[in-house]
């Protein structure tokens, strides 16, 4: 699953999140578990990158109450300790743990899920299975968390020993942690899976270890369509028959399958009708995991049939929150037919002049640059949205009230850019007589002169 390449990392939600406590995530935890349909349902969704939708909005919008929070990974700069992305510690976390609070009060749960496309692994850096577990129950004890994922792709996937660990670790946390609910994610193939799939499959027997589900990944891997990953799943099912001696039920009730969305990074397209005929298929066979990647590429690009993969949009016409829909059925959820209203943003001062932008409309998907104008105010949003109100999500960049003569005023102009100033997603600067907004963190990218185009024009000031 090729999910760390699509935009730079560490797109910041802390506009989003706010800031919890470890008090307030464990005082939650024991009402927010669910029963286990849902963490078999849960999406993915990156709380850090891939411009990270509002998980509450998407929960409204979908009847979805459990998302796979991805990715933990060891320090970039090496060692045994979790942290998210390879860049963000655990230990010092509040972001994470703000959005899981907010889901959690909002009567959801998250999974979280280790490993990932790219990166180094703990698995590859701890040593043993012992300390592998120790690194991870780090993370099931921060969040009080009732499910994990073990995404076991490359580099890790070609190297035996580190699989080792993490399947030894999985075992470890399994038996330390009651009821905890695992699942562990690979590679799908035609074939269901490749060597590297089958030989973990037979590492885990010789441990003694059966987690909730194995779920392959039936994209990028010259798939075409529902019938061909179904066809894999099918595969697949005859593999663990094969490997643990199970017969069908017992197999079926075993495996599970982790879909991406829309346009894939090898350039197959998964739409609509295939997510059904897949998920028919699940429920049919009575699968043990339903979901796919990721609720980040779950809205329509400005361009919905544009040839490129992205990591913030699907690449095919949508609503938005399409494709989770899917994964809330599989839950035995029936997701609304229209999007909630959540209330509106609070207040601002109103604006005392005629707003010349056409007013914003939840059901309008923009695209970054789009004017709106809303509750007297005009604004601009940093990147493709649909759904998410002025005034209270952060791709919409206050431009000031509207003015009198049917014309914005200027923003005024915030401090100077510096080339050797890190910002955040969110920041504003000012440079060449205009402000402008960073998408997600940046350094030494030129605003209105750089190839990321991480910085929005917000007009001059």
């Amino acid at each position: 699953m090729k999910r760390k390449t699509l935009i730079p990392l560490a797109l910041t939600a802390a506009a989003t999140l706010g800031a919890t406590t470890l008090g307030v995530i464990n005082a939650q935890s024991a009402s927010a578990a669910l029963t286990s349909n849902w963490y078999a349902s849960a999406p993915y969704l990156m709380p850090f990158d891939n411009s990270p939708p509002d998980a509450i909005a998407v929960m409204n919008a979908t009847g979805q109450k459990a998302f796979q929070l991805a990715f933990i990974l060891a320090p970039n700069g090496g060692g045994c300790t979790p942290t998210w992305d390879g860049t963000r510690p655990v230990s010092s976390d509040t972001e994470a743990a703000a959005l899981i609070s907010r889901i959690r009060a909002a009567g959801g749960d998250v999974s979280v899920s280790i490993g990932g496309y790219g990166g180094t692994k703990l698995g590859q850096t701890c040593g043993t299975p012992a300390a592998t577990a120790a690194a991870y129950q780090q993370v099931v004890t921060k969040y009080s968390l009732k499910a994990i994922d073990f995404d076991l792709e490359e580099p890790e996937y070609e190297n035996a020993a580190a699989v080792n660990n993490e399947l030894g670790a999985a075992q470890i946390l399994q038996r330390d942690n009651p009821g905890l609910y695992v699942s562990v994610t690979t590679a799908g193939t035609a074939a269901g899976t490749g060597w590297f799939g089958t030989e973990m499959l037979k590492n885990a027997k010789s441990l003694g270890f059966t987690p909730n589900n194995y779920s392959i990944m039936p994209f990028d891997g010259g798939f075409n369509g529902a019938s061909s990953q179904t066809a894999a799943a099918e595969a697949f099912h005859g593999i663990l028959m094969s490997t643990f001696g199970w017969d069908s039920a017992t197999a079926y009730a075993h495996e599970g399958v982790s879909l991406m969305n829309g346009r894939s990074d090898a350039g197959e397209y998964f739409r609509q009708a295939d997510f059904q005929t897949v998920l028919d298929y699940a429920t049919s066979h009575h699968l043990a995991r339903y979901t796919y990647w990721s609720v980040n590429r779950d809205r329509q690009c400005a361009d919905p049939n544009q040839s490129t993969t992205s990591g913030t949009c699907s690449s095919v016409p949508q609503t938005a929150w399409e494709f989770t829909k899917y994964t809330a059925r599989f839950a035995g959820a029936t997701p609304p037919t229209t999007n909630p209203t959540t209330g509106g943003p609070p207040p601002t001062t109103p604006g005392t002049g005629t707003c010349t932008a056409a007013a914003w409309n939840s059901g309008t998907a923009y695209s970054g640059g789009a004017l709106v104008s809303y509750n007297g105010h005009t604004y601009k949003a940093a990147w493709w949205t649909q759904g998410e109100t002025p005034g209270t999500a952060s791709v919409w960049v206050d431009q000031g009230a509207c003015g009198g003569g049917g014309t914005t005023q200027p923003p005024t102009c915030p401090a100077a850019w510096n080339s050797g100033t890190a910002y955040s997603g969110g920041a504003t600067v000012s440079y060449g007589g205009h402000k402008w907004t960073a998408k997600w963190w940046t350094q030494g990218d030129i605003p209105g002169n750089n190839s990321q185009n991480v910085w929005t024009d917000n007009g001059a000031c």
